[in-house]
C-alpha cells in the first residue's frame, strides 16, 4: 500500500514544535495509510528542540530530519530576522524532501514562506494554526480591511472598537495584537497574513464547541467564506520532558494536601516575567487574599537581550519579595522557577489559573476544567483574553491590556488590589465561570473520539489528503 507522504515544517519555538508533534502522532495513529516526515530548523545556539525531537519514537510513519543549521542575520527586528532564516531554510527543505514523494506539507503559522517551496513541487500547503479560530479570522479581515479599503495601522489605532466576524461582540481596539496596530509592525503583518491567505486550508488548534461562531464564520463571512478550515483541538502538549521530575515532585506532594479547588495557581507562560516593581503588587495581592497558591516567579533576562527568563536562584528570592512574605506565607503556598504547568493544572487541588492567555495554555486550563482570571502580556495574548472574558465567557479579568512591547516596557503596573479581586474571583467556587469551564472541559475530552466534531474535521482532512495520491 502506498502511503501519502506529509511534510511538516514547525515553528522552531517549543510551543509551536510540540503542538506540531503532538499533531503529528494523532495523524498516524488515526490512519495508518499517512506517512509524516518532520523538518527541524534549529535556531542558533540553542538545543531546546532536541529534547522533545530526540523522544519521539521514531517508526516507518513518522520520521523527523534536522535541516542544517544557517546563521541568523544581525537586526534588531525579529520578523526580519525569522522571516530571513526561513528563506535560507527553502534550498535545504527542497533538499530534504527531493527524494520524497510528497503528498502535502503542512507549514506552521509562521513558515508560510515555506508554501512557496509547496507550490514548486505542486502539492498542497496547509497551514497548522496553533491560535484560536477567531484569531486566525482576525489576522485574515484585518489584512483584507488594509489591502482592499486602503486601512492602515494607524487608522486603526484611532478606533475604540472594530466589528470582526469572527467575533460575536466588537473587540476594543487595545485587546488588538501589537502587530495590527504599531506603525513599525505593519510590513511584517502584511507579509504574514499575506503568506497565511497563501494556504490551501487551516488546521487549527480548537475546537468547534469552543468557538462555534469563530467556526461558522468561516461559512458564512464573505471574507472568509470559502477558506477550508479543520478545527481538530485541543491537542495538548504533554508534559515537557525539560526538567528532571525529582525537581517538581515535592510541589506535587504540597497540592496533594490541599483540600480540592483551593489553590490558585499562577504562570506565565515560557517568556513572561515582571520588573520587581511588579512582583511586590503580586506578592501583596497573593498575602491579601489569603489564598494557597503556586506562583511560577521567572527572573527577567537583562534588558535588550533576546533570551528567555530565566529560574532565580533561592539567594535572590527573599530580596526581590517584600521582606518576610516567604516567612508569612510558608503554610499556604510555594514561590517555584519553571512549573510542570499541565501536572499542576490536572490537579484536583487546582482551583484558579492566572494566566497570560497563551492559545496552549488557555486549552490546557480549559480541559482539565480550571478557570482562568487574564493577564495578557504579548503577541495575541490581549485578544485571547478578550474571547476567553467577553466572548466566552469563561475567565475572569485581571488586565485584557497590559501589554509589554518588544523589548520594551510595560504599558503600566497592575495594582495589587486589582489582583487580588482577580484571585477571590477565579477561585469562586460557585461562580458562573467555573460552571462554564467545568462544561466546556467535558466538551473538549469528548470532540476528539468518535462522533465528536474534532474527531469528524481530522477525518475529513485525511480524506483530503488520501485523494491527493
Amino acid at each position: 500500500m502506498k502511503k501519502a507522504e506529509v511534510v511538516f515544517i514547525p515553528f522552531p519555538a517549543v510551543g509551536h514544535l510540540v503542538s506540531a508533534l503532538e499533531f503529528a502522532k494523532l495523524l498516524i495513529n488515526r490512519d495508518n495509510r499517512l506517512r509524516i516526515t518532520i523538518l527541524v530548523i534549529k535556531l542558533p545556539q540553542t538545543a531546546e528542540s532536541d529534547v522533545y525531537t530526540k523522544s519521539i519514537p521514531i517508526s516507518d510513519s513518522l520520521n523527523v530530519i534536522n535541516l542544517p543549521e544557517v546563521s541568523l542575520p544581525q537586526t534588531s527586528d525579529p520578523g526580519s530576522a525569522m522571516n530571513a532564516l526561513l528563506d535560507a531554510h527553502k534550498p535545504n527543505v527542497k533538499q530534504a524532501v527531493s527524494n520524497l514523494d510528497v503528498t502535502t506539507f503542512v507549514v506552521d503559522m509562521f513558515c508560510t514562506n515555506m508554501i512557496d517551496v509547496a507550490k514548486e513541487f505542486s502539492v498542497p500547503a496547509f497551514v497548522f494554526f496553533t491560535s484560536s479560530v477567531a484569531f486566525l479570522g482576525l489576522n485574515l479581515h484585518i489584512h483584507t480591511l488594509f489591502e482592499r479599503d486602503n486601512v492602515d495601522s494607524t487608522q486603526l489605532e484611532q478606533l475604540t472598537e472594530l466589528s470582526l466576524p469572527s467575533f460575536a461582540n466588537s473587540v476594543p481596539t487595545k485587546s488588538l495584537p501589537s502587530a495590527v496596530i504599531r506603525k513599525e509592525s505593519e510590513s511584517f503583518f502584511m507579509s504574514y497574513a499575506k503568506g497565511l491567505k497563501k494556504a490551501d486550508g487551516f488546521i487549527v488548534n480548537s475546537f468547534e464547541e469552543l468557538e462555534s461562531h469563530a467556526v461558522h464564520s468561516f461559512l458564512s463571512d464573505t471574507i472568509l467564506a470559502g477558506l477550508r478550515i479543520y478545527p481538530v483541538g485541543p491537542i495538548l502538549n504533554p508534559e515537557p520532558k525539560t526538567k528532571d521530575p525529582i525537581d517538581y515532585d515535592d510541589i506535587i506532594k504540597w497540592l496533594d494536601d490541599q483540600p480540592p479547588s483551593s489553590v490558585v495557581f499562577l504562570c506565565f507562560g515560557s517568556r513572561g516575567s515582571f520588573d520587581e516593581d511588579q512582583v511586590k503588587e503580586i506578592a501583596l495581592a497573593i498575602e491579601n487574599s489569603g489564598a494557597r497558591f503556586v506562583w511560577s516567579l521567572r527572573k527577567p533576562p537583562p534588558k535588550g537581550a533576546m533570551i528567555a527568563p530565566s529560574d532565580y536562584p533561592l539567594s535572590d528570592l527573599g530580596s526581590v519579595l517584600p521582606e518576610g512574605f516567604l516567612y508569612r506565607t510558608v503554610e499556604i503556598g510555594r514561590v517555584i522557577g519553571w512549573a510542570p504547568q499541565a501536572q499542576i493544572l490536572a490537579h484536583p487541588a487546582t482551583g484558579g489559573f492566572v494566566s497570560h492567555c497563551g492559545w496552549n495554555s488557555t486549552l490546557e486550563s480549559i480541559y482539565f476544567g480550571v478557570p482562568l482570571a487574564t493577564w495578557p502580556i504579548f503577541a495575541e495574548q490581549q485578544t485571547n483574553a478578550f474571547e476567553l472574558v467577553c466572548e466566552l465567557k469563561m475567565a475572569v479579568e485581571i488586565s485584557l491590556d497590559y501589554r509589554v512591547e518588544f523589548l520594551g516596557e510595560p504599558n503600566y503596573l497592575v495594582t495589587a488590589d486589582k489582583i487580588e479581586r482577580g484571585i477571590r474571583s477565579v477561585l469562586d467556587k460557585d461562580g458562573e465561570v467555573r460552571k462554564k469551564v467545568k462544561e466546556m472541559s467535558e466538551k473538549s475530552k469528548k470532540t476528539l473520539l468518535e462522533g465528536g466534531s474534532s474527531y469528524t474535521y481530522l477525518g475529513r482532512l485525511i480524506d483530503y489528503i488520501i485523494d491527493e495520491v
